[in-house]
């Protein structure tokens, strides 16, 4: 027996799939009726308005609406950024700036609109372009309360990452990560007066990570919207303000870092070899590369050597393995934080099931399992 045609309004589809990037041709191939259905010709079945919703990463309630939502284009969330060079980013990044724009909306309504943080460095610390970044490094780390001693400490990159998360949600800005599958991306950030978020990928190595934090960081603190990546090929197209923004976050992130003081003492009585390099990118919780380029700035090393060194590294970097426990991977995704909000939510029946499953951005019949997990701690 046919199943029933769920009658919607055209325009919504099309709306829907030209969000997610993708244009008719290539829908077609998972959807042989989707140029039917966008013209009103014909409609999905419930079960195929689910697969669709899946596919452009829409709420299926969407197909429901009277006419598409007013929605802003992604575009002008980087205003600095050309829409020449926007428009070259991948699918998959732009299906994350997506699914960030989603998670301020969810952080607002489980917070009622009020950053939980008591200190807000996006509001506190203000700084005027022309900065000395190590100036500004200072000011940063100063308001962070995390000196340089206890930087040193943490056991390993991991432990580093965690904490370094930490202390950024304690003064106001939300972390979150995922699976890029998009090599030369390595994070971007959302500005917003209440909720800015930085998302890090968390196929690169953790001390990648890491830097981006801080890359992003920077862009929140001059109020911009950013996206981190190891190329930089994007940089010498943006407008010249942008441009000098984008030079100082990547300074910052390494200064803040590696102070120049901090570099003097741990660099004493060594050279500028691979071995140092390790030595004390180890040491400080940051890439071969960063140290590196604190030997080339110092003209200890020349530039193709320092190229060589990159190019070579980057060919060293760890495949990510297929598979892994799903409900760790979403844990470590969202945070704890994130996930304890939303679960005291839903058991004080302030949000349904659904909602519940909405914030976590999985199917309802896999939240008991999710909480199983999350009350077993780790991550």
């Amino acid at each position: 027996m046919p199943r029933e045609e769920i009658p919607i309004t055209p325009a919504l589809l099309t709306w829907a799939r030209e969000r997610a990037g993708y244009s008719s041709e290539e829908i077609s191939q998972h959807f042989k009726k989707i140029d039917a259905w966008e013209s009103g010709r014909a409609f999905p079945t419930y079960p195929q308005l689910e697969r669709l919703a899946e596919k452009f990463k829409v709420p299926i309630a969407v197909f429901f609406f009277p006419e598409p939502p007013d929605l802003p284009p992604l575009s002008e969330t980087f205003r600095t950024l050309p829409e020449a060079e926007f428009s070259r980013i991948p699918r998959r990044i732009k299906f994350l700036l997506r699914k960030a724009k989603a998670l301020q909306i969810n952080l607002a309504e489980l917070y009622l609109g009020r950053n939980p943080a008591q200190r807000l460095i996006f509001r506190d610390l203000e700084f005027p372009p022309n900065i000395r970044v190590e100036e500004m490094a200072r000011q940063v780390r100063a308001y962070l309360h995390v000196p340089m001693d206890e930087q040193l400490a943490w056991v390993d990159n991991d432990a580093a990452l965690k904490a370094w998360r930490i202390n950024l949600l304690n003064v106001g800005v939300f972390v979150f990560k995922d699976a890029f599958r998009e090599e030369d991306f390595s994070g971007f950030c959302l500005y917003d007066q209440l909720f800015p978020i930085i998302y890090v990928n968390n196929s690169s190595s953790k001390t990648r990570q890491i830097f981006s934090l801080f890359h992003e960081l920077a862009h929140l603190i001059f109020h911009t919207s950013g996206i981190d990546t190891i190329a930089d090929n994007h940089v010498p197209a943006l407008p010249n303000p942008a441009r000098r923004i984008e030079i100082l976050c990547n300074r910052f992130a390494a200064e803040f870092l590696v102070p120049e003081d901090a570099f003097d003492e741990a660099f004493a009585g060594k050279g500028p070899s691979v071995e140092t390099a390790e030595e004390l990118a180890n040491r400080f919780h940051v890439s071969r590369e960063v140290i590196y380029r604190r030997f080339l700035d110092r003209n200890l090393i020349g530039a193709d050597e320092y190229h060589a060194a990159a190019a070579r590294w980057a060919e060293q970097r760890p495949q990510q393995r297929p598979g892994g426990n799903p409900y760790w991977t979403k844990i470590s995704y969202l945070g704890r934080d994130y996930i304890a909000l939303a679960f005291s939510q839903y058991h004080q029946n302030r949000i349904d099931e659904s909602k519940l499953a909405e914030y976590l951005d999985i199917k309802p019949r896999y939240i008991n399992a999710l909480e199983d997990y999350y009350t077993k701690g780790g991550v």
